[in-house]
This record gives structure tokens, sequence and C-alpha cells, in this order.
């Protein structure tokens, strides 16, 4: 089996298909994730695809999350994500596996040649047309800028972590998939009722919402009280649904990229 055999390029229906009935091998762990995440390699029909996988029994307990829950806050990140129409999240499904009931997530693999978005650099030169988000120095004393592009791709990203209240967008969460499509991962901290948004993309705050996301958010204020509030009344409670449909009338209502919280570290560590 040749690498490019593992990146088939498959329609959302085909991959939600491979991702509920594909038959699962663990190929290896991401040592770097904090909970226990696997990489594995579904099999149907023919087809051939690798996926992240989270299992239930692997989430770390946290003092601000219900145990058991990330799960399934990472199947609500997709469900919204598709109701936006953007497609930002790859495709997310709560299914058995190796290690008991997870998340199973289509892998997207990045270009060897995709320029990065959001990262640490030089502070005397920040990019043409980048936002600098925070100030740093290296071991040695050099500055450096946290810093990401202006890109109507990664505005779209800010506008959804500010509706499902992301409090872990890292740097290393966003990833330029196939087609120059921009993608966010990792998703299980999300959906909690308090204001809990921390992210390394404030390069917008206080600017007006582009229309595109206007426009997003009325179809989306319209979906939640049917189809995709149901759907989604699978993972989350009612409490969490309500702060939900807050979080976009405020949106709405207020027409500008939200700005961080006094009360919750704004971005997270590390950031990248």
């Amino acid at each position: 089996m040749t690498t490019s055999d593992l990146r088939p390029v498959l329609d959302e229906e085909t991959a939600l298909r491979l991702l509920r009935n594909g038959a699962f091998e663990i190929e290896g762990r991401l040592v770097d994730a904090s909970n226990t995440t696997l990489r594995g390699i579904l099999t149907l029909d023919g087809l051939t695809a690798r996926c992240v996988y989270k299992p239930v029994a692997g989430e770390r307990p946290l003092w601000d999350f219900p145990d058991g829950t990330l799960a399934g806050r990472e199947v609500s990140a997709y469900l919204v994500s598709r109701a936006t129409g953007w497609d930002l999240v790859p495709p997310t499904v709560l299914r058995d596996g190796p290690l008991g009931p997870g998340a199973c997530q289509l892998w997207i693999e990045e270009p060897d040649d995709a320029e990065p978005l959001v990262g640490f650099v030089p502070a005397a030169s920040l990019p043409p047309r980048w936002f600098r988000v925070a100030s740093a120095r290296d071991e040695d004393g050099t500055p450096y800028a946290l810093a990401h592009a202006d890109d109507p791709r990664l505005a779209r990203l800010a506008v959804l972590d500010a509706v499902i209240n992301n409090a872990d967008r890292k740097g290393g969460h966003v990833l330029v998939g196939p087609d120059d499509r921009i993608y966010g991962v990792d998703h299980g901290v999300s959906f909690h009722v308090e204001d809990k948004l921390r992210t390394v993309l404030w390069g917008w705050a206080r600017r007006p919402l582009p229309p595109d996301a206007v426009e997003m958010l009325t179809g989306l204020a319209a979906a939640l009280p049917g189809e995709l509030g149901d759907e989604l009344a699978e993972h989350l409670t009612l409490a969490e649904l309500t702060a939900l449909s807050g979080r976009v009338d405020r949106l709405l209502a207020g027409d500008r990229f939200p700005l961080p919280s006094e009360d919750w570290p704004a971005v997270p560590w590390p950031p990248v």
C-alpha cells in the first residue's frame, strides 16, 4: 500500500460512511496529544483512508468539562461546521473502535509545500498582511511575534471558534489540506456554557464581521431550533445548546469579531 492510497479524494457522504462502517486498524499513537489519540486506517468497499481516533476511555479528566464528553464535542464541532456550509472541520463521527466508543475523524494530510498561516516569526520581519497577536523572545533574547495571516479562510475559522466557544485553538490545530482548503481540528474542549474562547486567531478582534459571516450566522440561528439542534442534543446538554444559541445571537447583534475575555487566558499554551 502506498502513501497515495491513503489520500483518496472523498466526498462527504462517502467519508462519513467509511468513518462509521470501515474496518479499523490502529496504525500508531500521536504522542504529543494530551488525551489518547490514535491514527488508524479504515477500509470499506475497496476504499482506504486514514483517520484520527480519540476513544472516550482515553480522555483525561478535566476540572471544567464533564468526564467522557470530549468525543461528543468533537462530533458537535463537525455538525456545526457542516451547518455553516464552510466545512472547516473534517468529517467526524462517534463510533466503536478498538478501545471502545470514541470520536473518529478523517485524517487531513497537509501537502509538503503547504505554507504555514500561524506561528512565531521574527518580530522585525512580520510578513505582509499578517496580524501580530503576542510578543515573545527565544532563549537568546531574540524578539519574536506570535502572528497569523490576514486570510479570509482563517477569519471564517475564527468565527466558527467564537460560535462553538473553542478553548484551545492552537496554531497546530490549523491545517492546510488539499486544494489549499483550511481545516480546524481538535475541538474536544468546546461548547462550554461559560466564555472560554482561547485562540491564536485574535487578529480580527473588534473588527466588523464580513458579510458572509453574517449570512452564515443568520442561517445557523434558524437551523439550531430544528434538525441541527436535535443532532447536537445527542452530545450536548440543554444548557450548552442554549449557550450556543446565545453566542450566535450575540455575534449577530454585535456584528463584530469578539474581544478576548478578561476572566480567561486569551491564548492557549503552548500556542502552536
